[in-house]
C-alpha cells in the first residue's frame, strides 16, 4: 500500500507540474496560431504545413528508436541496474546520430523529390516552399540527436525541467511571431529559419542540462554488439507501427493536399492544433504514468502494473471528456472567436479528430504495457497494418468523389479495430491481465460517461439561440455535467476519498500561503 500511495504521489505530482506547463502552451499556442494565420495569409499557412508533412513523412524511422529509448533507459532506472543503463543510453546516443545523418540525406534526396513533383501549390511560391523544406529538415535532424536526452530526463521522471523546457520553447515561438509582424523580410522564409534556431537552442539546452545531472550521459563509445542488436531488433518492429502512425497523419495530410488543395491543409492544421491543445491533458498524465507502468514490470510487479493500466485508461478518458464535449457541442463558436476568419471544413475536422483521440487515449496505456514487457512483434503487426489501412481506403474514397471527413470516419472504425486488438495481444503476453473487466471498468463505464455527459447540453443547445452568452452557459454546463458523472459514477468510493484528500491537501497551502503572506 505504501508503494502505491508513494507512486500514486510521484504520478499527481509530475502530473500537476506537467499540467501547469500545459496550460501556458495551450494559451501561447492558440494565440499564435490565431496571429500566425493572419500573418501568414491561408496560403502560405497551409503550404508551411504540408511541407511540413512532406518532412515528417520520415519521423517514423526516428520514432521507431525514440519508443525503444525510452523503454530501455526506464527499464534499467526500475532494475537500478547503473553500469548497463550507462551503456544503453550511449548506444542509443549513436544510433540517434547515425539515423540523424541518414535521415538528413533522405529527405533532401526524396523528399524535395516529393516537394517539387507532387504537391499541389502555388506554383509564384515554391521558392519560398523549398526554403523552408530545407529549414525543415535542419530542425528535424536536431531533434532527432535531442531524443536521448529527452528520453533520460522523462525516465528519471524530471517532468519538472521538462515543463519549463517546453514553456521556454513556447514563449520562444511566440516572439517569432510577433517578429514577423514587424520584420519586412519574406514572412514563409523567416518563420521557417527562426523555428530552425529556436530547436537548435532547445537541443542544446537538454544536452547541457542531462550532461550536467545524470552520470550516464558522459559519452563513452559501447562496442557491445549484443546491445546494439537488441535496441535496433526492437526499434525494428517499431518501425512499422511508427510508418503506419506517419501514414495516418502526414500521409493523409499530403493526399489531401493532392485531392483538395492548401486551404483544406489550413482546416486540418487548425483542428489539429485544437486537438493538440485538448490531447495535452491526458498525455501529460500517462507521460507521467508510463516510466512506472515499465518500472514496474522490470521489478515483475504485474499487479500493480495492471492497476495503473487500469487507472490510467479511465482517468486519461475522463481528463480529455471534461474539455473536449464543450469544444465539439460549441465548436463553431469557439472557432469564429478564436480565428475570425474559419476555413470550410475546420468546424468538422475538429469534432471527428476530437472523437478519435478520445477512443485512441484509452489505448494509451495499453500500447505502454506492450512495450514494457519488450515483446512488441505482433502488437506492431496487427495494430501498424490496420493503421496503413486508413491511407489507400481514404486514397479510394476521395478518388470516388467522397468528402474529406470520410477520412476520418475511416480513421474512427480502425481505432475501435485497434483498441481491441491490443486487449488481446497483451491478454497474450501477461496473462493477469483480464480483457473482459477491462471492458466493464473501463470501455463500457468510459462510454456510459460520455453519453450521460451529452444529454443536458446536448438538450439545452437545440432549445437556446445561438448566441456568445448562451454559447457560454451550454459549455459550462457540459464541463460541469461531465465532472457531476465522472464524480459519481466514473470513480469507487476510494478514489472519491483520495480525490477529496487531494482537494484538502491543495485548499491546506493555498490557506498556509495566504496566512504566511
Amino acid at each position: 500500500m505504501t508503494k502505491l500511495n508513494n507512486a500514486n504521489t510521484k504520478i499527481a505530482k509530475n502530473t500537476i507540474l506537467l499540467y501547469f506547463r500545459m496550460i501556458l502552451i495551450i494559451l501561447v499556442s492558440l494565440y499564435t496560431s490565431r496571429v500566425l494565420l493572419n500573418v501568414l495569409g491561408v496560403e502560405d499557412f497551409g503550404i508551411y504545413n504540408v511541407v511540413g508533412g512532406v518532412v515528417t513523412m520520415f519521423v517514423f524511422l526516428n520514432g521507431a528508436m525514440t519508443t525503444a529509448t525510452q523503454r530501455f533507459l526506464a527499464y534499467d532506472i526500475g532494475r537500478n541496474d547503473k553500469e548497463q543503463l550507462k551503456k544503453t543510453f550511449n548506444a542509443t546516443l549513436v544510433i540517434h546520430v547515425a539515423i540523424a545523418l541518414i535521415l538528413f540525406i533522405l529527405i533532401e534526396i526524396i523528399g524535395f523529390w516529393v516537394l517539387n513533383n507532387y504537391l499541389n501549390l502555388p506554383r509564384d511560391r515554391m521558392d519560398e516552399a523549398q526554403w523552408v523544406f530545407h529549414f525543415s529538415a535542419i530542425s528535424f535532424m536536431l531533434t532527432i540527436i535531442q531524443v536521448p536526452y529527452n528520453a533520460c530526463v522523462i525516465a528519471h521522471e524530471r517532468m519538472n525541467i521538462y515543463a519549463y523546457i517546453s514553456v521556454f520553447e513556447v514563449l520562444m515561438k511566440l516572439l517569432i511571431v510577433f517578429l514577423l509582424t514587424y520584420l519586412s523580410f519574406d514572412k514563409l522564409k523567416l518563420y521557417g529559419m527562426l523555428l530552425s534556431i529556436i530547436n537548435a537552442i532547445i537541443v542544446a539546452i537538454y544536452i547541457t542540462y542531462a550532461r550536467f545531472n545524470f552520470e550516464e550521459t558522459k559519452f563513452e563509445l559501447v562496442k557491445d554488439k549484443t546491445l546494439y542488436k537488441t535496441l535496433i531488433s526492437y526499434s525494428g518492429w517499431n518501425l512499422f507501427g511508427n510508418f503506419a502512425l506517419v501514414a495516418k497523419g502526414q500521409g493523409i495530410s499530403i493526399i489531401l493536399n493532392v485531392f483538395f488543395g492548401p486551404v483544406v491543409n489550413v482546416a486540418q492544421a487548425i483542428a489539429s492544433q485544437v486537438n493538440a491543445a485538448v490531447q495535452s491533458f491526458f498525455s501529460n498524465f500517462q507521460m507521467a504514468v508510463n516510466p512506472q507502468i515499465i518500472k514496474s514490470y522490470a521489478v515483475n510487479d504485474k499487479d500493480f502494473m495492471i492497476s495503473l493500466m487500469f487507472k490510467s485508461a479511465r482517468y486519461s478518458f475522463y481528463l480529455l471528456l471534461l474539455l473536449s464535449l464543450p469544444i465539439i457541442i460549441e465548436v463553431d463558436t469557439i472557432l469564429k472567436l478564436w480565428l475570425k476568419i474559419v476555413p470550410d471544413h475546420t468546424s468538422s475536422f475538429t469534432i471527428l479528430i476530437l472523437i478519435i483521440v478520445l477512443l485512441d487515449c484509452i489505448s494509451g496505456p495499453l500500447i505502454s504495457g506492450v512495450q514494457a514487457t519488450g515483446n512488441i512483434k505482433i502488437s506492431q503487426i496487427i495494430v501498424g497494418s490496420l493503421q496503413i489501412l486508413i491511407l489507400p481506403i481514404s486514397y479510394l474514397l476521395f478518388k470516388y468523389g467522397y468528402n474529406p471527413e470520410s477520412t476520418y470516419f475511416v480513421s474512427i472504425v480502425i481505432s475501435v479495430v485497434a483498441l481491441f486488438s491490443r486487449l488481446i495481444i497483451l491478454k497474450s503476453l501477461i496473462t493477469e491481465f483480464s480483457v473482459n473487466t477491462f471492458i466493464k471498468e473501463v470501455l463500457l463505464k468510459n462510454l456510459l460517461i460520455a453519453f450521460l455527459s451529452l444529454v443536458v447540453p446536448f438538450v439545452l443547445k437545440h432549445f437556446l439561440a445561438t448566441t456568445i452568452y448562451n454559447a457560454v452557459i451550454i459549455m459550462s454546463i457540459s464541463f460541469l455535467s461531465s465532472f457531476v458523472f465522472i464524480y459519481f459514477v466514473g470513480i469507487n468510493k476510494e478514489e472519491r476519498i483520495m480525490f477529496k484528500a487531494q482537494v484538502h491537501k491543495v485548499k491546506d497551502k493555498v490557506f498556509k500561503s495566504s496566512d504566511n503572506t
